[in-house]
């Protein structure tokens, strides 16, 4: 254990600190949901009852999948460029390569959404601590999860690419969309909510949206609890299965 916590600090540092010496990415990262914020938000005030309550839990849902679901590339990168071959034959485990890969992301997000929700509350948000901390908690297990598979699509991608960016691009919106993340999904065709249904990620916005009004015990929190451990389980057996392989 005291190895394995070792390697996964050793690659969260190799990760993390190149972030801190160019910051300026972050912010540019943080355009898109403090646009949708702002503007898209103000358009549903009074649309969906308590708009604010509403839509942050979907704009932090957004983050953690296209951030999460892009981290594949920066692995991607390595791979073609060759350093990846190199990590791969020092005694770091693999797993923590995989874990400590995650943990920066997870960082970022976790330090954005923070920041998304302090925006929010001079507009009208109105703050349920424990309820934001079980949410906040419940969306790293899911990104970690759904890294941990975007690493896998890039190693599996490796050394083209190709593959790698028409599954994101083409899985990206629908999840979106099928969710109800940026509009309510109640007043949509009876064949568009049964296919929402067989998104999970619809499970973990409605989870978000009961955690955020301070509902702990809505059921909605269960099925979206599970659907998050369902794919970070998932992500992580298969990616710790690709990085031992190094394939």
């Amino acid at each position: 254990m005291t190895t394995f916590l070792r390697d996964t600090t050793t690659i969260f540092r190799r990760e993390f600190v190149p972030v801190l010496r160019e910051p300026v990415g972050l912010v540019f990262e943080m355009g898109q949901p403090l646009l949708f914020l702002f503007l898209f938000g103000s358009l549903l005030d009074g649309a969906v009852g308590s708009s604010w309550q509403w839509f942050v839990p979907g704009i932090l849902v957004m983050m953690c999948l296209t951030g999460p679901m892009s981290a594949g590339y920066t692995l991607l990168v390595e791979l073609i460029g060759g350093s990846m071959e190199r990590l791969m034959v020092t005694p770091l485990n693999r797993t923590a390569m995989l874990v400590g890969k995650s943990l920066k992301g997870m960082t970022i997000l976790f330090a954005q959404s923070v920041l998304i929700i302090l925006l929010a509350i001079p507009l009208g948000f109105e703050l349920h601590l424990a309820g934001v901390v079980a949410a906040l908690a419940l969306l790293i297990i899911f990104g970690v999860g759904l890294g941990a598979l975007s690493f896998v699509l890039a190693l599996k991608s490796a050394p083209s690419g190709e593959l790698f960016y028409i599954v994101t691009q083409s899985l990206l919106f629908p999840l979106l969309l099928l969710s109800g993340v940026l509009l309510p999904m109640d007043s949509g065709p009876a064949w568009l909510l049964v296919a929402g249904h067989f998104n999970p990620v619809t499970y973990i916005v409605d989870a978000q949206r009961a955690l955020f009004a301070g509902d702990l015990t809505d059921v909605s929190v269960l099925y979206g609890a599970t659907a998050s451990f369902l794919v970070a389980g998932l992500g992580l057996w298969l990616g710790n299965r690709a990085m031992r392989r190094g394939v």
